[in-house]
Parts: structure tokens; sequence; C-alpha cells
């Protein structure tokens, strides 16, 4: 039976004493206060859940581990923000360049404004849905390209291919590849030195991510609800590669995708340098879902260098054949 809400609100220092009195280690009491203040105890609670003593059934009750301080907990916040800030960085650049793929592959097969009749795409595909939020999706836009389109054409808010490029959410540009016919998801993947229809899993998972970093939630440690569809080729699945419902398979996606545009290398190593010191600790390790049998690994090195062969062979992962091309589309 369910029971009642009971637990009143606590004062900052309240907090505060009662982080204290679990074992948490406070060293500047005033740069503590304020962090509180301008973040909140239970958003930090979240951050807090490495630092807590573990039972056998792997639950973090109230107290922390001995030595345990406050502002190590602060570190891991601030990471998840900079880990947050660079995914959408990332995922920013993967979804113009997937616009830029769509609307070329459709323009010049389909004609200026092929992504508006049904028959373009996939039988099964809910088109006309799709379409019609395509079509409010322009008619919210403020954008100077769509005032001017609506004074000197007709057929608003239908727009070219291009244009509906620029207003499409990465949502309904998901929604959309995964409506095309297998010819043209094809055309697509394999701009993408992809050897299957992979990309609209990724895509859709990315939209899930994308919208969790929006709304500033925790990505660090976070189980993906949205995940692709487990790959067959064991090199694709756990210890040799993370699981896919955590965070560090899918900047082994991003990686790869950026790759794929000649413009990630930057990225990684930005992004090996940032989660290097937090997932080579005890504490920060669990969350990647990604471990070795022989302890600990260096998380940074190998979102850097190592899974470049596994990433290629994931895409392999519904052909028949197993062998690796010489010709790998990142190192």
């Amino acid at each position: 039976m369910l029971k009642a809400y009971e637990k009143p609100p606590v004062t900052f220092e309240q907090q505060l004493v009662r982080l204290s009195e679990r074992g948490l280690i406070i060293d500047d009491w005033d740069y503590a206060l304020s962090k509180l203040k301008t973040i909140s105890y239970y958003r930090l609670s979240a951050y807090c859940r490495p630092f807590r003593v573990r039972n056998s059934r792997s639950d973090a009750p109230r107290r922390f581990i001995p030595g345990a301080r406050f502002e190590e907990v602060i570190k891991l916040y601030e990471f998840d923000r900079r880990l947050r800030s660079m995914v959408m960085d990332a995922i920013e650049r993967v979804e113009i360049h997937a616009r830029a793929l769509m609307t070329y592959r459709l323009g010049h097969e389909y004609g200026t404004f092929g992504h508006a009749d049904a028959s373009n795409f996939h039988p099964k595909f809910n088109h006309s849905d799709w379409l019609q939020k395509i079509k409010d999706q322009a008619s919210r836009s403020s954008d100077v390209f769509i005032a001017h389109y609506r004074r000197k054409y007709s057929g608003f808010p239908v727009l070219p291919i291009w244009m509906t490029a620029e207003v499409i959410s990465l949502g309904s540009l998901s929604v959309a590849y995964k409506g095309l016919k297998g010819e043209d998801k094809k055309a697509i993947y394999e701009r993408l030195g992809l050897r299957d229809n992979r990309l609209g899993d990724w895509l859709h998972q990315l939209t899930y991510v994308r919208n969790v970093c929006a709304h500033h939630s925790r990505l660090w440690n976070r189980e993906l609800s949205i995940r692709p569809r487990a790959a067959r080729d064991p090199a694709w699945k756990p210890p040799v590669t993370p699981g896919n419902d955590r965070v560090f398979f899918v900047l082994l996606v991003l990686r790869y995708l950026l790759r794929t545009m000649d413009n990630g290398d930057q990225w990684r190593e930005q992004v090996a340098g940032l989660i290097e010191p937090v997932a080579g600790k005890s504490a920060g390790a669990r969350p990647w879902g990604c471990r070795t049998a022989g302890g600990s690994i260096r998380y940074g090195d190998r979102f850097a260098r190592l899974p470049a062969r596994t990433l290629f062979r994931a895409a392999q992962a519904r052909m028949t054949t197993r062998e690796t091309p010489a010709a790998l589309p990142f190192v």
C-alpha cells in the first residue's frame, strides 16, 4: 500500500548539518552553503550516491564512505555539466550533417517538395502525422527566411526540403529517417561508412540524449531508456565495449559519426581528457557500464583509441560476413 509523502522542507543550514552527520566531510561550510543555495540539495543527492556506503544488495544508504568530501561531490556535478555541454556540441554537428544528407537525397531523388508526398516513403510510415508536425514547426518559426517565403510563395506551410531541414527538430528528423524507403536509407548510411541500418537507432537515442542535456538533467550514471537494438557481434557487447544503456556508448557513437565528417579529433581529445580523471576512480567507474575483469581501465584512453575497430564491426553486426575492410572510417 502506498503511503503519503510527509517529509517537510528543511533550511540550507539543516541540509548541510544532515550531510555532515551522515559522514560527509565539509571543509568549508560557507562554500558548501553557497553551492546548496545555487544548485539545491535534491539535485546534488544523485551525485552523492557513489560516495555512500553500499550494502550487499548494492543499495546506497544514507551513510557516506570514510573520507568522502563535499568538494568531491561538487567536482562530479561540474564534470556532468561539462559532459552535457560536450555531448550537445557533438549532437549539434551530427544533426546538421544528418539534415544535409537527407535533404540532398530526398531533394535529388524526389524533387523540391518530395518529402510532402507519402508515396516517397515506406508504405507503413505514418506520413500524414509526420508532415503535420513539420507544418506546425514551420508555422511556429520566426525565422526571416520563413517570413520571406510566406510573403512571396504559395503553399505554406509546406516548404522546399532544404528550408524544411532548417526548422525540423531532431526528433522529427529521426522519425523521417525511419520512414524512408530502404534504398534511401542505404544511400544515407553508406555516406557515413556504415554497412547496415544502425543509423536509425542511433538518431533515436541521440534525440533522447539531446533532450536530457537540454533540460539540464543528469547524464552521468543515467540508465538510458532509449537504446539501440543489441548488436550480435560479441566485439560490440560488454565487457569488450560498454552496454548501450549508458553514456559511454553514446560517446562512442558520437565519436564515430563526427569522424566520418572529418570534424571530431579535437572533440575526442577533449572528452577523453574530461572522463579519464572521473572514470578512473572507483566511485566513477561503475556508472559507465564499461568494466573489465582485470580491474580498472583507462577510460579516456579507451575512448580516444581502442574502440575504432570495434565500432566498425558494430556497423557490420547484421551482415553475414564478419570481415573487417582494410580501410576503416576512423582510427
